[in-house]
């Protein structure tokens, strides 16, 4: 009996105690004390969800594989999702871009320009006296960055574009039609027989100058400042001026149903040193508008 007893009375103290589980104890029956040593209660604890980012009071980056794994999951998210899609047109050519925005006043842009876009700015040139019709076949795609620095409208931009651009000259003859290079008269085939002067490199006809040009750099820095306004919560427009540097020039120039004689060599080789020495062929205007929807 008295160990039934002892038994009801450890369950009841044991129940009640569970709080004190950790700690001995003891229950008296009359003049017996007995000890009884309480086992600990188990807890169940929910487990957190593992952090992948920066413990700022420890200093340290916690679970590093769950970091690279999430920070990459999160760079292809963005990669496949851009902020917004624009449309533009300009000197470099009708093209498009994507924006991906790195934070609320940077935003990276990759894009293409290209087309004939001579007519937009004259569809012409002169170099040294002559002056050359232009036919162009624009490719342009670029990677940049596009700034917001005080956070509003105002912009400021720069990149590299890859070029690939066909650019055809023609030379127009001028007067009675004849080409002055390097402060001579060289005649054109619209020149007719009588319509040459004695002493003009005998009045013989050289031809017609056509050719083409090409950029020497493969990769092209420019830079921009412009605004972009936003219009609705989505819509936007904007406008940007600036520069592309696009290296010194290579010159063809070629005689198109001329008599083959020195004056035509002549004339040749001194319109493409012409055209090499202009300095402003270097740098590429930039000038475009367009429209943006942001997502």
């Amino acid at each position: 009996m008295r160990l039934i007893k002892l038994t009801a009375i450890s369950a009841a103290v044991l129940a009640s105690t569970a709080a004190l589980a950790a700690e001995p104890v003891i229950v008296v029956d009359g003049n017996d004390a007995v000890v009884y040593e309480a086992e600990p209660v188990a807890v169940a604890y929910e487990a957190q969800p593992a952090s992948y980012g920066y413990n700022a009071d420890a200093g340290v980056v916690r679970n590093t594989t769950g970091a690279v794994v999430g920070g990459t999951k999160t760079f292809f998210q963005t990669a496949i999702n851009p902020a917004s899609v624009s449309a533009e047109v300009g000197t470099l050519g009708y093209g498009a871009n994507l924006g991906w925005s790195l934070n609320e006043k940077t935003e990276l842009q990759a894009g293409w320009a290209g087309g004939d876009v001579a007519d937009l700015f004259g569809g012409d040139f002169d170099a040294n006296d002559v002056n050359y019709d232009v036919d162009t076949d624009f490719s342009n795609p670029y990677l940049g960055v596009q700034l917001r620095p005080a956070g509003n409208w105002f912009t400021m931009g720069a990149g590299i574009i890859v070029p690939d651009n066909d650019i055809d000259v023609r030379a127009n003859a001028e007067g009675t039609g004849f080409y002055r290079i390097n402060g001579e008269k060289f005649y054109a085939g619209t020149a007719s027989v009588d319509e040459r002067a004695d002493g003009d490199f005998g009045g013989e006809n050289i031809g017609n100058l056509e050719g083409t040009i090409e950029h020497r750099n493969k990769l092209a820095p420019y830079a921009t400042i412009g605004f972009r306004p936003n219009i609705t919560n989505n819509f936007g427009l904007f406008g940007e001026v600036g520069a592309a540097y696009m290296g010194k020039v290579d010159a063809t120039i070629n005689r198109v149903a001329g008599n083959l004689n020195p004056a035509a060599n002549i004339a040749a080789d001194q319109a493409e040193k012409d055209l090499e020495d202009k300095n402003w062929l270097e740098w590429m205007p930039i000038a475009k508008v367009g429209a943006t929807y942001r997502f």
